[in-house]
């Protein structure tokens, strides 16, 4: 895996990983009265870096907002489920990357 492509994958995991961190807290204070849930955005900056090479990718920052609406448990259910798929996507790509490099080590016999 080229450097580049593994800046990008560290990157996406630790997004998706605060992403999952900031709607595990949404959903613990569901029941909190005016409380306003926040949401962690990443991914255009990401895809915009991307382009610009390692140095820009490492220098993303994830974006966080506050929802000016009331809290919807059921969307924020919805994005753990989307987060937890997508950062499973994302390990066993991780995976099978060592699994070709533990094959490239080992050789041919």
């Amino acid at each position: 895996m080229d450097t580049l492509s593994a800046d990008i994958l560290v990157k996406a995991l630790d997004g998706l990983n605060a992403r999952a961190e900031i709607t595990a807290a949404n959903i613990a204070n569901a029941n909190t009265p005016r409380y306003r849930a926040q949401h962690l955005n990443f991914e255009r900056s990401l895809a915009a870096a991307a382009s610009e090479g390692s140095q820009a990718v490492r220098s993303v920052a994830p974006n966080i907002t506050r929802d000016n609406r009331e809290m919807r448990l059921d969307l924020e259910l919805a994005t753990a489920n989307s987060t937890s798929l997508r950062y499973a996507a994302l390990i066993d790509i991780l995976n099978r990357q060592l699994q070709l490099d533990a094959l490239a080590i080992q050789g041919n016999n």
